[in-house]
Formats: structure tokens, sequence, C-alpha cells
């Protein structure tokens, strides 16, 4: 019997990066994703990470879990805390979106510039890098822009303006390593890397290569499943 992971979205544009992060690196896994872009809506209105918003983060984790869920891995970088909170209190693996691409980049060092196209996320990540360089004692220099407009192109279908619009940004940025900061904007990786010299991270692979250790499946050399494809629910749980 497969593995049953849980994915936590705070918007249905992450979708399509995890599950081909899946089926290239652990097809034979039953992704259950389950969506919430209410959550989206309602940080963006208040500018900060609630207490009532982080309680809703939070019951999706117990949700999936419940369901049957070995490991939760989440989507969105805007809800740190929340999911802190769900690693604290959960008996499974439950993996930040971004924990990977993190530790990449402070071992690549030098200058990090956080880009984003959801507002909150940019400095949420950025606070995070800064509190784990603190931690190794690391001297870098880290700094967070966003990418207004990117976003609601994606969310329109306009993936070509989405990823020029952050390829722009990418190269008026002064650094040695660009972190992409959500799993959406994972698309954007092939272009951002043509504009710039900087070395340019994305997470939603790392994410799923380092959920997949964490549980202790073998990275090479498993089974492909039979469709070539990890079987895979969503669920919309969103308040319109």
């Amino acid at each position: 019997m497969s593995a049953r992971i849980g994915v936590i979205h705070a918007t249905r544009v992450a979708v399509s990066p995890i599950e081909a992060a899946f089926e290239s690196h652990w097809p034979e896994v039953e992704v259950v994703q389950l969506i919430d872009e209410s959550l989206m809506r309602d940080v963006d209105a208040v500018g900060r990470l609630t207490p009532e918003i982080s309680e809703r983060v939070e019951n999706l984790a117990t949700f999936a879990h419940r369901g049957g869920a070995q490991a939760i891995l989440y989507s969105c970088s805007a809800f740190g805390p929340a999911i802190e909170a769900v690693q604290a209190r959960l008996p499974v693996p439950v993996l930040k979106p971004n924990q990977a691409m993190l530790d990449e980049a402070l071992a690549l060092g030098g200058r990090i510039h956080v880009l984003s196209t959801f507002r909150p996320s940019g400095p949420s990540i950025r606070r995070e890098l800064e509190a784990l360089a603190a931690q190794r004692k690391l001297d870098l220099e880290i700094d967070d822009s966003y990418v207004p407009g990117a976003l609601d192109a994606l969310k329109a279908g306009d993936g070509r303006t989405h990823d020029s619009l952050i390829a722009e940004a990418a190269a008026g940025a002064r650094a040695d390593v660009v972190v992409l900061a959500q799993f959406s904007m994972a698309r954007a990786l092939d272009e951002v890397s043509r504009r710039v010299d900087a070395k340019v991270l994305s997470s939603p692979q790392s994410a799923v290569l380092t959920l997949k250790r964490m549980m202790r499946v073998p990275v090479n050399g498993h089974a492909k499943a039979a469709n070539g494809a990890a079987a895979s629910s969503t669920y919309n749980m969103s308040v319109s």
C-alpha cells in the first residue's frame, strides 16, 4: 500500500507545480490536496497572520491527518508560525514549503534575494532565513522584494506575463542567490535563470525529495506507478 501525503494549498495555482514534482520524484505516492483560497485573501486583507487564520491553517492539517495522511506538506510560505504549531502537535512529519530550499540558499551564501508574488511571503521567508543564518553563525546579506501583478496574471491564465515579470524583478536584484518564494513561481525558474547570473532556487522538487527522505523511502530506484503519475485527490475547502 502506497503512502498517503496531505498537501495544503492557499491557492490553486500551486497545485500543478507540486503534482509535477510528485510525478517526477515519487509517482507511487497517494497525494490528497486541500485548497482554501480564503486563507490567502484574508491574510492579504489584514496584512498579517492572525490567531484566527492560524487556527484555520492548523485545522486543515488535522483534517488531512484524520483522513490518513502519513505526512503533510504546506505549499504556502506565508503561514510559518502556524505550520510550526502543527509540527509540534501532530505525530507525523510536517514540512514547511521551503525548508530544503532555504538550507540550500544558506549553504550557497553571499547575497540572497527573496522574490515573492504574494506580498506576505517574501518577508516571512526573509525572517526565516535571517533566523537560520543567526543560528548557524552565518554573515549573509538577505533582502526581499514583491513582484506586483505576477500572481494575478497567473490566476488569469497568463503564465507568460507571470514569468516575465518575475524575471524582470530578478534581473534588477543585486544577488548571488535568488529564491523564488512560492510553489506557483517554480514555472518561472528557467526564464529567471536565463536573465541572471545568480543561482536561482525554487522549492517543489526539493520539498518532495526531502519529504520522501523523511518518510524513509529511497529517493532513487523507486518503482514507477503503472499510469506514470501519483494518485491525487483535490478538495476545495475555500469559503466563497
